[in-house]
């Protein structure tokens, strides 16, 4: 075996033991959408209603001030899909059209939520593509 072969093994290696250190120390909503990231199928409960407890109820919840400007409130699945006082903000099944995903991206008349989350004003990418992926699956309540 030569040196450049075992130089790549030992890389791989560290790599390999690398990320599962790292996935070790991540908070339960980002090990979900890891996890959820090898799945096929996203879970409202299990992948979802993590990400919009630890990012979005500080506002949209009874009380808060984005279900004061808006009405949308988070908590449940039910008040999800109630939507606001304009209408729903989830199209099942399609992601490119469900106001939630555009406000998490900020495609909607620039507007980008959570507001005020970090730097860069946003959720992080696995995030956005679990929920993204979620809404494309039709948005179950499972």
């Amino acid at each position: 075996m030569g040196v450049r072969t075992i130089m790549s093994c030992v890389v791989l290696l560290a790599g390999v033991s690398g990320h599962a250190v790292a996935e070790e120390k991540m908070n339960p909503a980002a090990q979900s959408a890891m996890k959820a990231s090898k799945n096929s199928v996203v879970s409202f409960k299990n992948d979802i209603q993590p990400i919009l407890h630890d990012h979005c109820l500080s506002c949209h919840s009874a009380g808060g001030s984005g279900v004061a400007k808006s009405g949308l409130d988070l908590s449940t699945y039910e008040s999800l899909m109630r939507g606001t006082v304009y209408g729903p903000v989830v199209v099942p099944g399609n992601s490119d059209t469900s106001t939630f995903t555009k406000l998490l991206t900020g495609t909607n008349k620039g507007l980008k939520m959570p507001m005020g989350l970090n730097a860069t004003g946003t959720l992080d990418n696995q995030y956005i593509l679990l929920m993204r992926n979620w809404v494309k699956q039709g948005a179950k309540n499972n």
